[in-house]
């Protein structure tokens, strides 16, 4: 357990075993089936959530009642409503599980006391987050200067592993267009 976790930290700075102890200590390890939620909207997301194995997403429902999916991760990705875990108000998301997965959780509490203990988590998690504004940033710049057709084909080219793993009506939704105008793009009639 915890063995990708360990591995993705040391990657950015490096813990000694005792410190690596005291980080697993705080860890929850929890498997999740297909489709089920780890956070709904007007809950607070009080934890981070690293993926050992399987895919998520967060996704909101639009006021036509349509899902509208705002972030996927794979292995390796942290996924976290960051504005009601930073404001500690209900969250506006769901975070679901889009395959079986596995994923370790880190409270809030324990991620704040661990902060304090281990200053070099501090750095980590600072790069963790630069990374995940910086890819929300280009997504925002792709939406307002790709057409339909071209955010389909660099987010195809980009991530792959997300376009085979992802239920299409999901990947539609995150590249802001209809179910049915993903058919026509994949079947070359666009």
């Amino acid at each position: 357990m915890s063995e990708s976790l360990l591995n993705h930290i040391q990657r950015k700075t490096i813990l000694n075993q005792e410190e690596q102890g005291k980080l697993l200590s705080k860890i929850e390890s929890r498997t999740l089936k297909k489709k089920e939620h780890l956070l709904k909207e007007g809950d607070v997301c009080n934890f981070f959530c690293f993926i050992e194995k399987g895919c998520g997403r967060i996704y909101l429902i639009n006021e036509k009642g349509n899902e509208q999916t705002l972030q996927f991760g794979i292995e390796d990705w942290w996924i976290v409503d960051y504005m009601s875990y930073s404001t500690e108000n209900p969250s506006h998301f769901y975070i679901q599980a889009i395959e079986n997965s596995d994923v370790l959780i880190l409270h809030k509490n324990d991620l704040e006391q661990l902060l304090k203990e281990i200053p070099k988590l501090e750095r980590y998690f600072r790069i963790v987050l630069q990374k995940s504004f910086a890819a929300s940033q280009m997504r925002i710049k792709f939406l307002f200067t790709m057409s339909a057709e071209e955010r389909y084909h660099h987010f195809n080219n980009s991530f792959p592993e997300f376009v085979q793993r992802v239920p299409q009506y999901m990947l539609a939704s995150y590249l802001d267009f209809s179910a049915e105008f993903m058919s026509k793009i994949r079947a070359g009639k666009i």
